[in-house]
């Protein structure tokens, strides 16, 4: 028994902790990922390396806390832990390039992609060569055009440096582009764009269909504006393809575990109701409403479901 009692004490020490998580976490997904490479299921692009990727992530994690301040290695389950940084790894992406995120939502971590990083599993599932979107705004010439098959192409896009301003921004839309000119595009009015805004939990367009001063979608529309149609842009054309392959079963996995992380903390918090809040560009968490009412949730929401489990 006091041998036991002994271990346990050990265990509870923070560094033993830390070494008991990781061997349970980041050792058990280092494994499966040689397991997928080992079977062909992956190949990363050359200048890819999950080690590095975990390394890195593991030092997110260990910065990641919940909306108490508590650590997030404390709060959260090991499987949960385990899943998010499946889901980063297979998809290629890594939390120092600011390819995504780590959130905990009650006793679960979630990996969330910035949309940098959807724009790089794209590229990495179709071949594209580039991504590229833009805003239109009042008195530009924008025209595209439908083909026979639905698809739609632009055909010219002049713009004047006096256009540009938030407060005049008509639609924004998005290209990926392949290396043999095939082109898929996404455009989307200022109304769908703020349609998708008010699904935001921070509720950043009022009832008369306004910015809310002071919120960062005002501050910053015209990134906003692009982050949206990129990812609806990506998300569509990737979850319109007919491929099952590992990457694409993960990046929708990571959307499900993530919405799924959000209801089930939704159910348990919803008397105090505390909002989590990510900064658009880097992808911290940032202040709750009570610190910062005008602070804004950046992401649509993703789609439901859960995602893998060990």
């Amino acid at each position: 028994m006091a041998n036991q009692a002994q271990q346990q004490q050990q265990a509870q020490q923070p560094g033993n902790h830390l070494a008991l998580v990781k061997k349970d976490t980041v050792d058990v997904v280092a494994a499966k990922v040689r397991q997928f490479q080992e079977r062909g299921e992956i190949v990363f692009p050359a200048n890819y390396s999950p080690e590095n990727a975990m390394k890195s992530a593991w030092l997110a994690i260990q910065e990641a806390k919940d909306k108490a301040d508590r650590p997030a290695l404390e709060v959260c389950t090991k499987n949960s832990i385990a899943n998010a940084l499946l889901n980063m790894v297979v998809q290629g992406l890594t939390p120092a390039k600011k390819q995504g995120y780590f959130i905990v939502y009650g006793q679960e971590l979630t990996f969330q992609r910035s949309y940098f990083g959807t724009m790089a599993v794209t590229k990495m599932l179709t071949g594209a060569e580039d991504i590229v979107a833009q805003v239109v705004y009042e008195g530009d010439s924008f025209e595209y055009e439908i083909d026979a098959r639905g698809r739609k192409h632009l055909k010219s896009h002049v713009q004047k440096l006096g256009n540009i301003d938030n407060a005049k921004i008509q639609a924004a839309y998005c290209n990926i582009i392949w290396p043999d000119g095939r082109t898929f595009m996404d455009v989307m009015t200022f109304d769908q764009i703020k349609a998708a805004w008010k699904q935001s939990k921070m509720k950043p367009v009022n009832d008369n269909g306004d910015l809310k001063a002071g919120s960062m979608h005002q501050k910053f529309t015209t990134d906003m504006a692009i982050k949206t149609v990129v990812n609806r842009a990506c998300k569509y054309y990737l979850n319109t393809s007919d491929d099952s392959g590992l990457i694409l079963e993960h990046f929708r996995a990571t959307d499900e575990a993530a919405e799924a992380a959000v209801i089930e903390e939704e159910i348990t918090t919803q008397a105090n109701g505390e909002i989590i809040d990510v900064d658009p560009l880097t992808g911290e968490i940032g202040p709750t409403p009570e610190e910062q009412p005008a602070a804004e949730v950046v992401d649509e929401a993703p789609q439901a479901a859960a995602g893998p489990g060990f």
